[in-house]
């Protein structure tokens, strides 16, 4: 699941880095969950929140059903 979970990111990083941000993929625990670190505006942004659960989120679970959570660490 851990390549899959990068190969996602990957689609999605553009978008991020598009507005001088970035996110790192942290961990996949067994129990389905994605940790990622935002990086760079994103680290600061107040939107980050939402980005996280419509964004990151959202598309990462559309590539991967099996995780069950996104969490920004």
């Amino acid at each position: 699941m851990q390549k899959k979970v990068e190969a996602a990111l990957e689609k999605i990083r553009p978008s991020l880095q598009a507005d001088g941000g970035d996110v790192e993929l942290v961990e996949v625990t067994t129990e389905g969950v994605v940790k990622v670190k935002f990086l760079g505006a994103c680290a600061g942004c107040p939107m980050r929140q939402m980005t996280l659960q419509m964004g990151v989120g959202r598309a990462l679970k559309k590539e991967v059903p099996e995780i069950k959570d996104v969490v920004a660490v």
